[in-house]
């Protein structure tokens, strides 16, 4: 059998293993088997190699990171996958990232059809979280906490109507009614896997924001806290996905450390430091693990710019993964923009993770080399697009363009 055919059997098997990884996982909020098929579904038509010749690759766009360079290449990009979204949006996690990476596009870019949109996106969800707070049995997760990252930027923005924050603040608030702690083994704690850092915190600073309301920030920092010292390895400033993960190995030996997981935690600080208030004690701790991590991954950049989806394994991935670099991309420039990274030192890293993305945008917009969903590192194939790394790539590019 072909590499290629063996990536696709791989690939594919990667998504209905998540679907049964996700049913486990989901044990506090239960999953219907429609539901589940629903998520399959969803991904599988993003799966962006389904086409057997997926096209040419782009050959109109720049590597260079001069802003209008970048802004053609993120149009190319949304617009593509704005066309392709539009018949099936959804509140699941997976778009999360892809609404926010269009918001940002549309204020990096000037243009309202995104933000346009996305305004049409809630209200076609009546501004409501994929939450039942009628089932007093299960906590909202982190994952159905994400959208409301979209709807408070939105309602940030315009500040017109309280609909738009008023289901997320009571799915907040139910949480903090709910018992803090689980009888499920390794998932004691609320964001017990790492990518629950860039879904649930953000939420959390964006409602403090809103609201002026403390308790937000508390609960934020207190439950970070919590998946910091579960997860965070100290000496090789990497997280891993969950506690299953405390010990697996990569084939070379190494430690197993998951790109996007990474790359889900580094975008989720530098989207939760922006709304934290200025005395907030847990403020240094954030910042310096940024700077921890950021450092640890520049140093694993490949010669082409970007990570593998296992990072400490790079030689047994033959793909880059361009969620996970996507992610770094963003943090790393935001990081900069904000002024807590240095940028002498990460602009050279930067500027080669974005002209190695770009070597992965076909010539009709499709963003490729996206790993699927899961929770470790996996093989795909060249073409597979998602929505959460298209959203990174939008949101990398946002903070690029605004790099001096």
């Amino acid at each position: 059998m072909s590499s290629r055919g063996l990536n696709r059997i791989l690939a594919v098997a990667g998504i209905f293993l998540f679907a049964m990884q996700h049913q486990c996982a989901s044990a506090q909020h239960p999953l219907t088997p429609q539901e589940q098929a629903n998520i399959v579904n969803n991904e599988m038509r993003h799966f962006g190699d389904a086409p057997e010749n997926p096209g040419p690759l782009a050959t109109d766009l720049s590597t260079s990171t001069r802003p209008k360079d970048v802004a053609k290449a993120m149009r190319k990009v949304a617009d593509w996958q704005l066309q392709r979204s539009q018949p099936y949006i959804d509140r699941l996690w997976t778009w999360s990232a892809l609404y926010d990476g269009f918001l940002a596009a549309s204020d990096s870019l000037g243009d309202s059809k995104y933000s346009d949109a996305m305004m049409a996106m809630g209200k076609k969800f009546d501004w409501k979280l994929r939450v039942n707070l009628d089932d007093h049995a299960h906590v909202p997760d982190a994952d159905n906490q994400s959208l409301g990252q979209a709807y408070l930027d939105l309602y940030l923005l315009q500040k017109k109507d309280p609909v738009m924050l008023q289901n997320t603040q009571q799915v907040l608030d139910f949480v903090l009614a709910a018992p803090r702690t689980s009888t499920i083994p390794g998932k004691e704690i609320a964001w017990w896997w790492c990518d629950a850092l860039f879904m649930a915190p953000p939420v959390w600073a964006r409602m403090y924001a809103a609201t002026g309301d403390r308790k937000y920030i508390t609960y934020l920092d207190e439950e970070w806290a919590k998946t910091s010292a579960r997860l965070y390895d100290t000496q090789e400033h990497l997280y891993a996905r969950d506690s299953t993960y405390l010990t697996r190995t990569e084939v070379n030996g190494k430690k197993m450390f998951w790109s996007r997981g990474n790359g889900w935690v580094m975008a989720g600080i530098i989207r939760t430091l922006p709304y934290l208030p200025k005395d907030d004690p847990a403020r240094e701790k954030y910042i310096q693990q940024l700077q921890e991590m950021a450092a640890r991954v520049a140093g694993l950049q490949g010669q082409d710019g970007l990570w593998r989806s296992g990072l400490l394994d790079p030689d047994n991935y033959d793909l880059p993964e361009i969620s996970g670099s996507a992610f770094f991309t963003y943090a790393l420039a935001a990081g900069v923009n904000q002024g807590i990274l240095d940028k002498k030192t990460y602009r050279p890293v930067i500027k080669k993770a974005w002209a190695g993305m770009i070597h992965h945008v076909y010539a009709d917009g499709r963003l490729g080399c996206i790993q699927q969903t899961g929770a470790e590192p996996a093989h795909f194939r060249a073409s597979a697009s998602y929505t959460y790394g298209v959203g990174a790539f939008l949101l990398a590019g946002s903070e690029i363009r605004k790099m001096k």
